[in-house]
């Protein structure tokens, strides 16, 4: 199982580098709907969401609404990470509850554990 945040959906969207990382790992990845809104925030109300919508749908890709736990979980992590947002800590949260394998294109993440940097 993999868990996309959303620099990583952008990424394979605009076929950034690192792209090809991403879309080894969609079938059956998972995205949080926090990560989910921050990829429609950057693509806008038009064709590109409904089209990246379409793409990850057809990949089976699902998006996960947060959980209790996440958000607990999210909230200890802003100590330990305070660079990071809020949505950034939900996606690991999700990677977390999921056991999951996380990709980013942030390097404010790191690398190792549970992340992999996709550049």
């Amino acid at each position: 199982m993999t868990v996309l945040d959303a620099s990583a959906v952008l990424a394979y969207l605009q076929g950034e580098s690192g792209s090809d990382v991403v879309e080894r790992s969609l079938d059956g990845a998972a995205i949080g709907a926090a990560n989910w809104s921050e990829v429609l925030a950057r693509l806008g109300d038009g064709i590109e969401a409904r089209l990246a919508d379409a793409v990850l749908v057809a990949r089976g890709v699902t998006v996960e609404p947060v959980s209790k736990q996440d958000a607990e979980l999210g909230a200890r992590l802003r100590g330990a990470m305070p660079a990071l947002s809020l949505g950034d800590r939900l996606c690991l949260a999700l990677g977390e509850r999921l056991d999951a394998v996380v990709l980013t294109a942030d390097r404010a993440w790191g690398d190792g554990g549970r992340v992999t940097q996709i550049r």
